[in-house]
């Protein structure tokens, strides 16, 4: 197996070695035309290295001396003039060229001016020459035709060189970087990249960590390509199409590799940005060409990333009645995946963080007949990602993953990839050998809150006011059951914030609304610690304030916590509302809306401010101690105020391992 993936390498290494010498024998090409044409106009310009002078020059200096032995008259506008080949070498004449050797005669001109008007010049000819005997005088002669195979021959070649230049650039243009590079003749051809036996991807479902019920559904796409007469024999048939849906970073395209890894079929993979290009009907041509190849290579695979954006409802558009090219592709798109021609052994795979926008007829029984949802993953799948991301990485192998992933909650495959890379990256900058749990513990704190400002100028006034907001933020999450656990409580500014809070949230998948109100009143205790200290509070709550009003308007108007209005939902999964003009409630519903959401605000804070009141001792040390040390942590919380009551701490860590535990949260903006 080895072996055949040297060869497969040896090959990809050789195709690009062919394709570089046509790309520089096509610029050589360009260069010797240009060279031509700049010879053709020197060799048919007669006036080439001319020496222009002005006419009283020529009158007093050289005619009247009887050196001139032919005066042509250019088109009534220019004169040129040959000088005798026994006269040109003189002294007189060794000025006009600067040193230069002088050029023989041979019958073409040495000099020039231009004259404004014909009959004038013929006057002065004339009178100049009245003293010379009859065998000196020279007449003007006239070419009124001078030009004209210049003319002709220019005319030809500068329309001709436009239109290559034209060509030339829009080809480079539209090549990109695709398998086509074709140029501007093939624009409306696909430009889906190809995997098939001779480009293998490295990539399959073992690198693939978490996503098993993900991986099952592909799983049996591969299975049917590799072995279809298992499903055929008893009637089934294979979908023709999936949809891989979920938030960012976790793994749909991906999985879409391992896909192309695992099944022994040509892959065709490309963006749904790729169909979209600045002229009429490039994109359903794209479309038509991509399914002609699929076709041609059947059974095989073709990959859409991002195909929300192609696929978004049409109708829904901002555009308001314009005539979409989006939609046009959508169209040739849903055509091809199931119309009237047949579309066996092609299956679709798509993906998207945006299902809700995508049309509905894209997503019916037929052509996609699965949506896999990728979900973020769980504490157990984020071990596991662990475990795959830090195979290349030199760490100390006494660390515990699931020390790992129980700080990373909410974090995306991706998410993870960066602590790792983070994490390497901060241990060599310390000169390492290995990254040990420290790093790590660094690289969460830097993804999530940014980086140290200790540099920043801070006023010992706003010191303190930083120190009690985030002590205010520690004591109510503490004396609160369904509050998320604290860990880590810093005054030094890190990203825009210039205090934060690190707390440990609890990973459910509902939320009750005991649970919510401890979170916005714990979420208000850096403003409630203002007020209850200083008698005035700050702007350093606006981030605080924000997310408590977003969650207030949301448990009234999404959840249905509402005692006013009860069991109602304003919220729309669908999407459909998205440029809708009118609200789904009356004005009277809003003021109602609005009302409930402050009383819900004011109730949290009132509870805020109780339990400083009542814990106000230990506010005012926790404080202090923010002020001295800048950095406190769980265990420093509970020698003020003792264990939790509630028994759900989070892991708490000693020496040094205790200063980068995970961030989930900014106290102040």
């Amino acid at each position: 197996m080895n072996d055949q993936y040297d060869e497969r390498d040896r090959m990809r290494e050789r195709k690009p070695q062919g394709r570089a010498p046509r790309r520089l024998a096509s610029v050589v090409w360009v260069y010797l035309a240009l060279l031509f044409v700049f010879f053709v106009i020197v060799i048919l310009n007669p006036t080439a290295g001319v020496k222009e002078i002005n006419m009283r020059t020529f009158l007093y200096e050289m005619l009247q001396p009887g050196d001139v032995e032919k005066i042509v008259v250019v088109k009534e506008k220019k004169v040129e003039v040959t000088i005798r080949e026994d006269r040109i070498s003189g002294d007189r004449y060794k000025k006009y060229f600067s040193g230069r050797e002088i050029p023989p005669s041979q019958g073409k001109p040495q000099f020039c001016f231009q004259i404004g008007s014909l009959e004038m010049f013929e006057t002065a000819v004339k009178e100049v020459q009245a003293d010379l005997p009859k065998d000196e005088q020279v007449f003007p002669e006239y070419d009124n035709d001078r030009g004209h195979v210049m003319n002709q021959v220019m005319g030809l070649l500068l329309p001709l060189a436009f239109f290559f230049l034209v060509i030339f650039f829009f080809s480079r243009m539209f090549a990109g970087g695709g398998r086509n590079n074709g140029g501007v003749f093939n624009v409306g051809k696909s430009r889906a990249q190809v995997f098939d036996r001779d480009s293998a991807v490295k990539v399959d479902f073992k690198d693939v960590a978490g996503l098993e019920e993900a991986k099952v559904e592909i799983r049996e796409i591969v299975e049917f390509l590799k072995n279809p007469k298992k499903y055929t024999d008893l009637g089934g048939k294979i979908p023709k199409g999936a949809l891989l849906v979920g938030p960012p970073g976790t793994g749909k395209t991906l999985l879409a590799k391992a896909v192309a890894g695992e099944a022994n079929v040509p892959f065709f993979s490309l963006s749904g940005s790729d169909f979209v290009e600045m002229f009429v009907g490039v994109g359903a041509s794209r479309v038509r060409d991509l399914f002609k190849q699929a076709k041609e290579k059947a059974p095989c695979i073709v990959f859409i990333d991002e195909i929300d954006a192609i696929g978004r409802a049409r109708g829904k558009n901002p555009n308001f009645g314009a005539n979409d090219e989006r939609e046009n592709t959508l169209n040739q798109l849903l055509t091809e995946m199931d119309g009237f021609a047949s579309n066996a052994g092609v299956i679709i795979l798509a993906a998207t963080n945006r299902a809700d926008i995508l049309d509905k007829a894209l997503l019916r029984a037929g052509r996609f007949d699965r949506q896999i949802n990728v979900e973020l993953p769980d504490l157990a799948e984020r071990k596991a990602i662990f475990g795959v991301h830090l195979r290349p990485v030199k760490y100390d192998k006494s660390m515990d993953l699931d020390f790992l992933a129980k700080q990373t909650p909410g974090f995306s495959g991706a998410d993870i990839a960066n602590v790792c890379n983070e994490a390497a990256l901060i241990a060599a900058r310390k000169d390492k050998k290995v990254v040990e749990k420290q790093d790590f513990l660094d690289a969460i704190d830097r993804i999530v809150g940014g980086l140290e400002r200790r540099n920043k100028i801070i006023s010992d006034a706003e010191k303190r006011t930083i120190a009690f907001h985030e002590a205010g933020h520690a004591t109510v999450s503490w004396m609160l059951e369904h509050a998320n656990p604290l860990v880590k409580v810093t005054i030094i500014p890190r990203g825009k914030a210039l205090g934060a809070a690190w707390y440990l949230p609890e990973e459910r998948q509902i939320t009750t609304t005991e649970q919510m109100q401890d979170e916005m009143a714990a979420t208000l205790g850096g403003r409630a610690a203002e007020e209850l200290v200083f008698g005035e509070v700050s702007t350093g709550a606006l981030n605080d304030l924000e997310r408590v009003t977003k969650q207030a308007y949301a448990m009234i108007t999404y959840f249905g916590m509402s005692k006013q209005l009860g069991n109602v939902s304003f919220f729309d999964s669908t999407g459909q509302s998205e440029y809708a003009f009118t609200k789904p409630y009356s004005e009277q519903t809003a003021e109602a809306i609005d009302r409930e959401a402050h009383e819900l605000i004011d109730r949290a804070y009132e509870r805020a401010t109780e339990i400083l009141k009542t814990h106000r001792e230990g506010l005012e040390k926790l404080a202090l101690q923010l002020l001295d040390k800048e950095v406190i942590f769980t265990e420093d919380v509970e020698r003020v105020f003792g264990p939790r009551p509630f028994g759900n701490q989070p892991e708490t860590f000693s020496g040094e391992d205790r200063s980068g535990d995970t961030p989930s949260d900014a106290g102040i903006s």
